[in-house]
C-alpha cells in the first residue's frame, strides 16, 4: 500500500473494514474477561495474584512486542502482518478454551496478546495513510465507534454467560468468529508492498523487551507485592537502566527500530503526556467501581455489567460526532469541555457511601463517559496529525505502548492508594469501636459482624481516596488541554530525510 496519502485516491475501505472486525474481535476478548475472573479463581484453584497474571502477562506481551510494531509495518503488507496477528489470536483463544490449568490458560492468553499487540498499531497506520487531515476525525470517529462497542457488550455479555455457562464459553464464542474473520483476510486482503531491505536490530528489540517489559512487570506487581518488594524494585531498576539504553541506541541508529524523534514535534509530545495522564484517571473507574458494587454494595457481576453499559454506549455514539467535530473545531475545545466534565465527575465519584442509589451510579458513570469520549481520540488524532508519513508507524506504536505503561502505572497506583488507605481507616475504626465498647466483651457473632462492617466502611474509604487522586490526575489533562493547537502536518527533518533515504544523502 502506498505510504503517502492522495487526496484523489479512494480509501481501501475493503482493507480497513477487515482490520476493524479483527481489532473488534480482540478487543471484545479483552473486556469479556475481567467479569469472569472470579470464576476461573474458582474453577482453577487459584488465588487473585495468579489470576491477575491473565491481565498482567497480556499486558507484559502488548508492551514487548508493540516498540518493534514500527519496524513490522514498514517491512511487511497489510496482508501478510494481519494474518500473522489474527493466526496467533485465534490459536491462542482455543488453547484457552481447552484449558484446565492455569499454565495453559496463561500460554493461551499470551498468544492472543501477540496478536492483539500487531492488529491496532497495524490499524492505526492504515487508518492515517488512508485519509487526508480533514477528513481524519471523521474516520478515527468511526473507527472509535466500532472500538467503543466491544466494552459496551463484553461486560454484560460476559456476565451473562458466566451466570449461566461455563467460563471457558466466553473463548468458546470467540473461536469461530476469529476463524472466520482469519478467512475473510486470507480471500480479500490483496495488498502488496514492494521489497523493503530493513534489518531488525536484535540488541534494540532486547533492550525494548528488557525495559518496556520489565517496567510494566514492576508496576503491575505494586499493588499486590508492595512498593518496597525486591519483586517491583528490580524490575523497575531493569527496565528504566534498559530503556534509557534503548533510547540513546535508537537515536544512534540509521533506521532505528522504535524512533523517538518523534518527541521533537510539540503535538505530539503534548498530546502523549495527556493520553497517559487520562488513561491513569481512567483506570480508576474501570477498576474501581466494579469494586465497590460487587465487593462492597453485593452487586450480582450481571447487573454489574449493566450499570457499566450505558456509559460504554454513550462513549461509543459519542465517537463518530466528535470525530466530525474535530475536523471542524480542532481538538482543543473538546478537549478542555471533555476533561472538565472528567473531573468533575471522578470528584462525585470520590464521595460513595453506602447509600447510593443503582440508578445515580449508572448516570455519573454515563456522564464520566460522555466527558472522555471528547478526549481521547481527538486528542490522539491531533497529535498524529503532526507527524510526516514516514513517522506514522513509530507514532503508532508508541502511542500503544505509553497507553499500556501508562495503564500499569494507573492500576498500581490507585490499587496500592486504596488498599493502603484502607489498612489505615480500619485501625482508626477499630480503635474507635474498641474505645466505644469500653470493657464490655461483645459475642463472637457480634464481633465477626462488627469486623465486616469495620472492612466495608474501610474499603469504602480508600476506594474514595483513590478516586480522589484520580480527580488529580485528570485535573493535570485539564491544565495541559489549554495548550493544544490544532496540528499541521510537519516537513520531515533534514536528518531524518537522510537516514530513511540513503540514495538522496549521497546525492
Amino acid at each position: 500500500m502506498e505510504e503517502k496519502h492522495n487526496s484523489n485516491t479512494r480509501p481501501p475501505y475493503g482493507i480497513i473494514a477487515v482490520l476493524m472486525i479483527g481489532a473488534f474481535i480482540a478487543f471484545l476478548n479483552n473486556t469479556l474477561l475481567n467479569i469472569a475472573l472470579p470464576s476461573i479463581m474458582k474453577d482453577l484453584e487459584i488465588g487473585p495474584t495468579t489470576v491477575q497474571w491473565l491481565t498482567t502477562g497480556f499486558m507484559l506481551v502488548n508492551g514487548v512486542l508493540i516498540p518493534m510494531t514500527a519496524f513490522l509495518i514498514q517491512k511487511y503488507s497489510v496482508r501478510r502482518l494481519f494474518l500473522v496477528a489474527m493466526t496467533l489470536f485465534t490459536i491462542g483463544t482455543l488453547i484457552c478454551g481447552i484449558a484446565h490449568v492455569f499454565p495453559i490458560l496463561l500460554s493461551g492468553r499470551m498468544l492472543q496478546a501477540s496478536g492483539s499487540a500487531i492488529m491496532m498499531p497495524l490499524l492505526m497506520n492504515v487508518m492515517l495513510v488512508s485519509f487526508p487531515i480533514e477528513k481524519r476525525g471523521a474516520a478515527m470517529g468511526i473507527f472509535g465507534l466500532i472500538l467503543m462497542a466491544a466494552p459496551a457488550i463484553g461486560p454484560t455479555l460476559s456476565g451473562w454467560i458466566v451466570e449461566n455457562y461455563d467460563w471457558r464459553m466466553l473463548f468458546h464464542f470467540v473461536t469461530p468468529i476469529a476463524v472466520i474473520v482469519l478467512l475473510i483476510g486470507f480471500f480479500l486482503l490483496k495488498d502488496k508492498k514492494e521489497k523493503v531491505h530493513l534489518r531488525l536490530d536484535i540488541v534494540s528489540v532486547i533492550l525494548s523487551s528488557a525495559g518496556f517489559g520489565g517496567i510494566l512487570y514492576g508496576f503491575s506487581s505494586a499493588g499486590s507485592k508492595g512498593w518496597d518488594s525486591l519483586h517491583v524494585i528490580i524490575p523497575l531498576a531493569v527496565g528504566v537502566v534498559s530503556l534509557v539504553t534503548f533510547i540513546i541506541r535508537q537515536h544512534k541508529q540509521t533506521v532505528p527500530m522504535l524512533n523517538f524523534g518523534v518527541f521533537k514535534f510539540p503535538m505530539f509530545a503534548l498530546s502523549s503526556v495527556i493520553t497517559m495522564t487520562m488513561n491513569m484517571a481512567m483506570f480508576s473507574g474501570m477498576l474501581l467501581i466494579p469494586i465497590y458494587v460487587q465487593t462492597i454494595r453485593g452487586i450480582t457481576p450481571l447487573d454489574a455489567g449493566l450499570m457499566m453499559l450505558p456509559g460504554a454506549l454513550v462513549m461509543a455514539f459519542m465517537s463518530p460526532i466528535t470525530g466530525r467535530l474535530f475536523d471542524k473545531f480542532g481538538g482543543r475545545v473538546l478537549a478542555i469541555i471533555g476533561l472538565a466534565i472528567t473531573v468533575v465527575t471522578t470528584y462525585f465519584f470520590s464521595n460513595l457511601t453506602m447509600d447510593i442509589t443503582y440508578t445515580q451510579l449508572v448516570i455519573m458513570n454515563s456522564v464520566r463517559m460522555f466527558g472522555m469520549s471528547m478526549v481521547m481520540m481527538p486528542v490522539s488524532t491531533n497529535g498524529l496529525n503532526q507527524l510526516p508519513t514516514k513517522f506514522y508507524p513509530h507514532g503508532t506504536a508508541m502511542n500503544n505502548t505509553l497507553n499500556q505503561v501508562s495503564g500499569a502505572i494507573g492500576t498500581a497506583l490507585l490499587v496500592t492508594i486504596m488498599t493502603t488507605q484502607s489498612e489505615h481507616y480500619a485501625k482508626d475504626l477499630a480503635a474507635d469501636a474498641m474505645q466505644q465498647s469500653g470493657d464490655a466483651q461483645p459475642t463472637a457473632e457480634a464481633a465477626a459482624q462488627l469486623q465486616q462492617q469495620i472492612t466495608m466502611q474501610a474499603t469504602l474509604e480508600g476506594i474514595n481516596d483513590a478516586f480522589l487522586v484520580a480527580t488529580g490526575i485528570a485535573a493535570v489533562a485539564f491544565i495541559l488541554a489549554f495548550f493544544i493547537k490544532r496540528s499541521k502536518q510537519a516537513e520531515e527533518p533534514a536528518e531524518e530525510q537522510q537516514k530513511f533515504s540513503p540514495k538522496l544523502a549521497k546525492n
